[in-house]
């Protein structure tokens, strides 16, 4: 059975950082794609970034580029999410989830079909 499990959230000032962890279980794991996916208060779902499993290069949105990295460790299962210079608007619901890509009339379809409970981040002074 598939598990992700996220850890690390917390309470910082802005500026601050935060080193966010995602544990998977129960498929293999140096063979999917895993991304960070957060949700604000009132806001929709925002695709943060993620990392290719085999080339282990990265991805990031717009909005963190510069001030976030994601590095995985395929031995042990784990994603991580190193968040520097933490903004009020980075406060979220983080969550880290599978990506499945299939080929289909001509392109690649993503969805993500398994999603962890979410660590809460909270940026404020």
């Amino acid at each position: 059975q598939v598990h992700l499990v996220e850890s690390g959230g917390g309470l910082v000032q802005p500026g601050g950082s935060l080193r966010l962890s995602c544990g998977a279980s129960g498929f293999t794991f140096s063979s999917y794609w895993v991304s960070w996916v957060r949700q604000a208060p009132g806001k929709g779902l925002e695709w943060v970034g993620e990392m290719n499993p085999v080339s282990k290069l990265t991805y990031y949105a717009d909005s963190v580029k510069g001030r976030f990295a994601i590095s995985r460790d395929n031995a042990k299962n784990m994603l991580y999410l190193e968040m520097n210079s933490l903004k009020p608007e980075d406060t979220a619901l983080y969550y880290c989830a599978r990506k499945e890509s299939e080929y289909s009339g001509g392109s690649w379809l993503d969805r993500y079909d398994y999603w962890g409970q979410g660590t809460q981040v909270t940026v404020s002074s």
